[in-house]
Formats: C-alpha cells, structure tokens, sequence
C-alpha cells in the first residue's frame, strides 16, 4: 500500500489546493462532492480535482492517508483542512475565503483560468 500513499503525498505537497472528490470537478458523482466543488468555483479558487472512483486502491488510500473516513478531502498546501461538512461550516461562516488567503492561495480569479 505504500505506492499508493507515496503518489497521495506528492499530490497533496506539490498541488497549493487539491481536492480528493468522487467524479470531476466539471462532473462530480456525489452530493458532497458536488458541493465543495461549488464552494470553491464560488471563490474561484484555481485548485486540482482527483477523482477517487479510478481506483479502490486511491479511495482507500486517501482515507487511510487523512486517517478521515469519508471523501470529499480538501487539501491546501500541504495540509487536511476537512470533507464536505466543515469546508460547508467555513464557507457559511465567511472564514474559508479569509483562510485561503492566508495560506496564500488567491480567490475570486476568473473561472476561465481553471481550464
């Protein structure tokens, strides 16, 4: 299991926002997916989509990575910030946008740069 836990960590360390989704960011195949990823287009937070149904290898592993036992899970810079509830948590509180920034990730850039 470690090859996969290797490739969890580089993704996670190398990409400022990553999330770790059920589907695509322009095709999520979940409701909580699906929600983070409005978050954060709502931001426009320029941020990297793995779609954790490729592999039960990945969607084991991404929970054994966190030691988090549900998917979606937002990653920024390095770092496990939380699944659906808590980004929804933040985002109602007007703590998420204020939280990128000060981990140095901008917000609101046109949704076109996202590709």
């Amino acid at each position: 299991m470690t090859g996969i836990n290797d490739w969890i960590d580089n993704e996670v360390k190398t990409n400022d926002v990553i999330l770790f989704m059920k589907g695509t960011p322009s095709f999520p195949q979940c409701g909580f997916s699906g929600q983070v990823v409005q978050i954060l287009d709502y931001l426009g937070v320029d941020y990297k989509g793995v779609n954790v149904l490729t592999s039960d290898e990945l969607r084991q592993g991404i929970k054994e990575y966190s030691q988090w036992p549900t998917i979606p899970q937002l990653y920024v810079k390095g770092e496990f910030v939380g699944g659906c509830d808590i980004i929804r948590e933040m985002f109602q509180a007007s703590e998420l946008k204020g939280f990128f920034e000060e981990n140095g990730v901008s917000t609101n850039q046109a949704a076109a740069a996202n590709g």
